[in-house]
This record gives C-alpha cells, sequence and structure tokens, in this order.
C-alpha cells in the first residue's frame, strides 16, 4: 500500500503543487499546503472511490486544505482589478482601502458555488476546465458561475 501511494506521490506531486502555487502564490505555502494534502490523502485513501480521477480528488483536497488555511490565518488576497469592471476608473476605486474591503466583504457574503469558482478562477487563476473538473460539471457551468459571481458582487458595490 505504501508503494502505491509512493507512487500517486510521485505522479501527481508536481500537478497538486502548481496547482496550490496558482491559490496562494507563495511557492513556500504552496509546498506546505501539497505535503499536508498527500498527508491527508494517505490518510483518507479507503474513501477514494474513483468516482473521479485521482488528480481531480487530490486538487479538491489541496483546495480545501488551501481554505482552511486561509480562514485560519485570516489572510486575504489582493483584490483583483478585473472584479470591479472596465468602464469605471480602477485607480481611484483601489486608492481607497475601503473599497478594497467592500470588495472582500461582497465576496464573502456570496453563496456557494459562486464564490469558490470565483476564488479559484481570479485568485486561483484556473482554467474553466480545471473548476469545472472540481466540481464534476461541465466548462460551461464554470464559465456561467463565475459570470454571475461578478454580476452578484458589482451588484453589491452599487
Amino acid at each position: 500500500m505504501v508503494e502505491d501511494f509512493d507512487r500517486i506521490y510521485a505522479a501527481y506531486f508536481s500537478d497538486v503543487y502548481q496547482f496550490v502555487l496558482r491559490l496562494c502564490q507563495n511557492p513556500a505555502l504552496a509546498e506546505e499546503i501539497t505535503q499536508e494534502t498527500f498527508f491527508r490523502a494517505l490518510k483518507n485513501i479507503d474513501r477514494f472511490k474513483g468516482d473521479c480521477k485521482l488528480s481531480t480528488w487530490l486538487c479538491t483536497i489541496a483546495k480545501n486544505t488551501f481554505f482552511h488555511q486561509i480562514r485560519k490565518n485570516k489572510r486575504q488576497a489582493d483584490v483583483p482589478l478585473e472584479i470591479i469592471g472596465s468602464d469605471e476608473n480602477i485607480e481611484e476605486r483601489f486608492a481607497d482601502r475601503q473599497t478594497a474591503y467592500a470588495v472582500h466583504e461582497a465576496l464573502h457574503k456570496l453563496k456557494e458555488p459562486y464564490k469558490e469558482v470565483f476564488w479559484l478562477r481570479t485568485f486561483g487563476e484556473l482554467p474553466f476546465a480545471q473548476i469545472a473538473a472540481l466540481f464534476g460539471k461541465t466548462e460551461s457551468w464554470a464559465r456561467v458561475t463565475y459570470y454571475r459571481a461578478k454580476i452578484l458582487i458589482r451588484e453589491e458595490l452599487e
């Protein structure tokens, strides 16, 4: 069993690490979360039923570990400029830290799956295909969900 898991670790470590690095933008934190991901996967390997790809299962564990770490450390990522909208003067809006806080607050109020899809796309810079795979949905679903999340955030800011 351990030999099998060693093969899984060797085969998927790089993919999981790159996924986490896109989420957190911090190599040291990405390494820590990736290690924790494989530790959790080893502890729960008997729960993997094969309903999805092993890489999808591992990335789901990594994503949950990342969000747990965020909540634990109460870290906040910088708000990407695209969520405000291109037709407004972005520099003026972000010059005010209260606006950035309002954007985070609006994001926090979003319901699932909007919040998670928005985070994965915006902060994790994941392609829609990977987001769809994590949720077991289509790429179109991921695109529509992301678009709706952006609209909800804009409405909240108005």
